[in-house]
């Protein structure tokens, strides 16, 4: 029984909702949970005190507040199908409260660091020329490493600077491409025909001709923070965070950097501004006369 609901949750995150495998995999994973919780009692049934009754058991498994929130998301959207579907009584979960959660603000890098890396990556082969491409393109137009691998060649358009990109929930924007990042991908595409088989169309591809991983990517970057000696973490999500970061501080328009990067809410967005903050109030605190600490 439990199968059968799960692999109709299953066909509805892929279908109805376009989830990604990502997304379909955890939520799956959360309703596994709610199932060994709930133990013999029948999920129709249950009442938002049992759900309250699970976060808790939850919270002295020392599981963080984002982990426990995720599961809620994910239960509230089973209980919603099955409610719509299946003639479940109501969503036992849609009235309970996510537990609070520390703002965890976006690692990024400096406009200088940012800068320096891109222009210390090497491009004289052809692994190089794909590692400076998909990092130029990352920062440049704020992709997630799942868009950077799908990208195909159709939606990348050189001449006009623009890249058709298809995020979460399978939602298409358009993105534009900076100069620097134009120059990396037309060094790269030198290389690409070597590589890709002709039913690839992805632009970036492995030496076995296929498209790129998104841990292929992430391994990638991995290999340049050791063989560069960054003192930082370097990956895909900190040149997204970096590149909307560095366009808030330079243009202030919180609109189009949620466009740019493909939120559906605006409230995703405005953590940026919050790192925006803390820039100016180190610069407060290093350059206003009345701002110094006595040593």
């Amino acid at each position: 029984m439990h199968e059968e609901l799960l692999a109709r949750f299953d066909r509805y995150l892929s279908g109805e909702r376009g989830a990604s495998l990502h997304t379909r995999a955890a939520y799956t994973r959360d309703v596994r949970l709610l199932f060994e919780l709930a133990g013999e009692r029948d999920l129709a049934t249950l009442g938002p005190l049992e759900i309250r009754a699970f976060v808790r058991q939850l919270a002295s498994r020392n599981l963080s507040a984002y982990t426990i929130g995720r599961a809620l998301s994910a239960w509230r959207t089973f209980f919603k199908l099955m409610t719509r579907d299946l003639a479940w009584a109501a969503n036992p979960a849609a009235s309970v409260r996510s537990p609070k959660k520390r703002q965890r603000l976006p690692k990024t890098m400096s406009t200088d660091s940012a800068a320096g890396l891109l222009d210390h990556l090497p491009e004289d082969d052809a692994i190089s020329a794909r590692d400076k491409a998909i990092c130029e393109l990352a920062y440049s137009s704020g992709l997630r490493v799942s868009e950077l691998v799908s990208i195909t060649l159709p939606e990348l358009d050189l001449r006009s600077g623009l890249a058709r990109v298809t995020g979460k929930g399978n939602k298409t924007r358009q993105v534009p491409i900076g100069s620097k990042a134009i120059e990396a991908l037309q060094h790269w595409l030198t290389y690409r025909g070597l590589w890709a088989s002709p039913d690839c169309a992805t632009v970036f591809v492995s030496k076995l001709g296929k498209g790129l991983t998104t841990r292929a990517v992430q391994a990638r970057l991995k290999t340049w923070e050791e063989r560069l000696g960054l003192t930082e973490p370097l990956f895909p999500h900190k040149l997204r965070h970096s590149c909307a970061t560095h366009l808030l501080q330079s243009s202030g328009d919180l609109r189009a950097v949620q466009e740019l990067l493909g939120h559906q809410n605006l409230s995703t967005t405005q953590v940026y501004t919050h790192l925006d903050w803390q820039v100016l109030a180190k610069t407060y605190d290093s350059a206003h006369p009345r701002a110094k600490r006595k040593p």
